[in-house]
């Protein structure tokens, strides 16, 4: 693993519409800030960008309700077109209370509201609208791989990163949505520590873990910083995705 590590956020990167190619955005952005993608370079990106790129916006006056999601909003005290694109994104509901539904999504992980907001994005007073999760936020980072590789002549790892809350702790963190290239977990099950002890549990989500120390970058308000380089992490190439770091429902102790 790396001893040192370097988060190197691409200044001034533009607004991004729906339609855009993240990856032509991103290359010019790497030109813009005279950065060059160098072996085991990790891109992380925020959902946000990718959501909107993908068009996962949806206008609230075109949501009707259906009964469960009238239910629903009254517990929550949240508006039933919002709720209804809630169940609609998630397979089950786990809690309810004033102003949050936890749900399962439909991708697996556990998330508040199904991960649907409003900030960063233009809203028109009259014609409110949200911005989703992206379909299938794996998928999104390997084609965003695969495209990068094809403009730079490298393929970078790629985290798409989100904001979510903990069952056991207070405040949000940031998480990894979805992976390319990269192994989320270390496994270190079997190795000895500095006294020769051997490790018996010892698996970091280190997909976790970078995706959120470039949080701390990005920012979570007016800072314009949605795509942060990671350089020195030395993470392992594998084929394996961020699904890996859902922990199986018969596990999770906090349902």
């Amino acid at each position: 693993m790396s001893a040192r590590l370097e988060l190197i956020p691409l200044e001034g990167f533009p607004e991004v519409a729906p339609g855009d190619d993240l990856a032509a955005l991103i290359y010019a952005s790497l030109q813009h800030n005279r950065l060059q993608l160098q072996d085991g370079d990790v891109l992380v990106l925020a959902q946000k960008i990718v959501s909107k790129a993908e068009n996962r916006y949806r206008r609230l006056a075109e949501v009707v309700p259906g009964g469960r999601a009238l239910d629903l909003a009254r517990e929550a005290d949240k508006d039933p077109r919002l709720v209804q694109l809630i169940l609609d994104e998630s397979r089950d509901v786990l809690r309810v209370r004033k102003g949050v539904i936890i749900v399962e999504h439909r991708e697996g992980y556990v998330h508040a509201n199904a991960g649907i907001d409003r900030s960063n994005i233009h809203n028109a007073a009259d014609d409110p609208r949200v911005l989703l999760l992206p379909e299938d936020s794996n998928a999104s980072a390997a084609r965003l791989r695969e495209n990068l590789g094809a403009l730079c002549g490298l393929l970078p790892q790629v985290i798409i990163n989100d904001s979510a809350g903990r069952a056991w702790r207070v405040g949000t963190v940031g998480l990894a949505l979805g992976t390319a290239g990269l192994d989320p977990l270390f496994n270190q099950i079997g190795d000895c520590d500095r006294f020769g002890n051997r490790l018996e549990v010892t698996e970091p989500a280190v997909a976790d873990e970078l995706a959120a120390a470039a949080s701390l970058v990005q920012g979570q308000a007016a800072e314009g910083l949605p795509v942060v380089l990671a350089r020195g992490a030395r993470l392992r190439a594998s084929p394996r995705d961020a699904r890996v770091l859902l922990r199986p429902r018969e596990q999770d102790m906090f349902r």
